[in-house]
């Protein structure tokens, strides 16, 4: 019972940190925001490799070579397909019909890793929520904890340099931990 009130103690105070740092986020231009996810794309890259090698010793799913190519798709291919993507301000228009869209962001996102693809799925989660200027909170499987935690902390590192709001940084600021 007490590591269970350790874990939602924890869990609490990472979304109350992750609030405050999204007040300060979801006011980010599309300028601050790509700076972010440009950094970040580049640290997924640049690591691929090494989060990959984690993932498969710790978990025992895959390979190498498999989750090395999973990590590139999402810190390369995912990033080069939402970064022209609109995502502040009026985003769609018809004039015709006198509608328009207006992007918002919808704040702290909780997002859940599974072991199967731990990295990838953490680096993509990342690279969308902050997109549209939310922030993420991660809760990694207990099987791909130091993995996940290690892919966040990269994530941390690469968002701060770019000028992430700190106790935000996507809310990445750590992911929570099961006991």
């Amino acid at each position: 019972m007490h590591k269970d009130l350790e874990s939602i103690r924890e869990a609490r105070d990472l979304v109350e940190a992750a609030h405050t740092a999204f007040q300060k986020f979801e006011h980010f231009t599309e300028e601050q925001v790509e700076r972010i996810l440009s950094e970040i794309s580049k640290v997924g890259v640049a690591n691929a490799g090494s989060l990959a090698r984690l993932a498969v010793e710790e978990t025992g799913y895959g390979t190498v070579e498999h989750k090395t190519l999973k990590n590139l798709f999402c810190a390369q291919d995912v990033y080069n397909a939402i970064r022209p993507m609109k995502t502040i301000g009026i985003v769609n228009e018809n004039k015709d019909k006198k509608v328009f869209e207006v992007a918002s962001p919808i704040g702290v996102i909780a997002a859940i890793v599974p072991s199967t693809n731990p990295t990838s799925t953490t680096i993509y989660k990342a690279l969308i929520a902050l997109k549209g200027r939310n922030v993420v909170v991660f809760s990694p499987h207990p099987s791909a904890a130091k993995c996940i935690n290690e892919t966040v902390r990269l994530l941390v590192e690469a968002a701060d340099r770019a000028g992430a709001p700190h106790s935000a940084t996507p809310g990445l600021r750590r992911s929570c931990r099961r006991p």
